[in-house]
């Protein structure tokens, strides 16, 4: 099962977006140099996905001893890009992509510790592939049978939203909106950085 092309499907349908809402390609954040980057722009950079080696997470699955959901891969393990961001019925949000190889190592550390917070509180593992733009809820993919849910951290999935990835990435409209400004960003901190704040609170869970 190759779900590679409805994820480049939808890069490219978040690209078209925003050449004709911007006409100019999706902007990033991001200040870091990476295979994605595609020029300056006043809020940040310009992006485009960036083709990388196909990674199959085969390394997870041994420090997990786990069997790994294809999906998996097939969404984290074949390119470098930027955060798309999307509309859904169930709310506005951005997937999760990895910058550069440094990002990709980092996404890595933070899936294993994820997997090792839902054992410890002895929950069926799940992997964040997404988050929600006005709440704490991140989508989440099933390594069971590869059903997206959204799901606070620490807790169960609680709505199913799509049954696979291909269904929830051909579901997803494409959201253009530029970054803020750096001086009038808010001051809620990024997703990577919750995930760490909230790792270090659960593991110390009984």
């Amino acid at each position: 099962m190759n779900l590679s092309s409805p994820l480049g499907q939808f890069f490219d349908r978040h690209a078209r977006a925003w050449r004709q809402t911007h006409g100019h390609l999706p902007v990033t954040d991001r200040p870091e140099s990476g295979p994605a980057g595609a020029g300056d722009h006043p809020r940040g950079q310009l992006w485009q996905p960036a083709a990388r080696a196909p990674f199959d997470f085969a390394n997870l699955a041994r420090a997990l001893e786990l069997t790994l959901h294809p999906s998996l891969a097939a969404f984290y393990g074949h390119y470098y890009a930027g955060n798309p961001g999307f509309d859904a019925p169930f709310g506005a949000g951005e997937l999760l992509q990895p910058w550069n190889e440094e990002d990709f190592e980092f996404l890595q550390e933070n899936l294993i510790g994820h997997a090792m917070m839902k054992q410890k509180l002895k929950q069926p593992p799940t992997w964040f592939i997404g988050v929600m733009a006005d709440s704490d809820l991140m989508l989440v993919l099933d390594n069971g049978d590869g059903s997206i849910w959204l799901e606070l951290p620490g807790m169960e999935p609680e709505t199913r939203v799509a049954d696979s990835l291909e269904a929830l990435l051909q579901s997803l409209s494409p959201r253009v909106v530029l970054p803020e400004p750096m001086a009038e960003a808010s001051p809620r901190p990024g997703f990577w950085q919750r995930v760490k704040t909230m790792l270090g609170h659960l593991t110390g869970r009984s």
